[in-house]
């Protein structure tokens, strides 16, 4: 019965849209960065995951006073690489667990989120982590 479900939910292309997956799967982590860009800037889309549709929801009820202390999860965003760009690359790296390139692509493409969803404690570290390389980071 599990195969059943694990082949209901495969995703059968046309010719045309398996074209369009050979040709993206030929390019390198900047191309299709450069690519996945264009079609939200064109298109009007995005390639982040919408689960923060749902976070406005869970403080709605609070205030602006205790906006801070009910925040638990936060999404750390590399804003600079600074002087020691190699070194933020390491960092980024070993918190993410991204390839060299996409790390890289990561570094390069400031401002970005490098993860999302950490806990406040968890969060804190990791941003002394990367200051500590040189980056600034910001948490939100």
């Amino acid at each position: 019965m599990a195969d059943d479900t694990a082949t209901a939910d495969k995703v059968s292309l046309a010719k045309e849209e398996k074209a369009v997956i050979d040709a993206l799967e030929k390019l390198n982590v900047v191309q299709l960065n450069n690519v996945v860009k264009f079609m939200e800037q064109e298109y009007g889309i995005s390639a982040a995951a919408p689960m923060a549709v749902a976070a406005p929801a869970a403080g709605a009820g609070g205030g602006d006073a205790g906006d801070e202390e009910e925040k638990s999860n936060y999404d750390i965003e590399l804003t600079g690489a600074g002087e020691q760009k190699i070194a933020v690359i390491k960092v980024v790296r070993e918190i993410t667990g991204l390839p060299l390139g996409e790390a890289k692509a990561a570094v390069d493409g400031a401002p970005k989120v490098i993860k999302e969803g950490v806990p406040k404690e968890e969060a804190e570290k990791i941003k002394a982590q990367l200051e500590g390389a040189g980056a600034t980071v910001t948490l939100k």
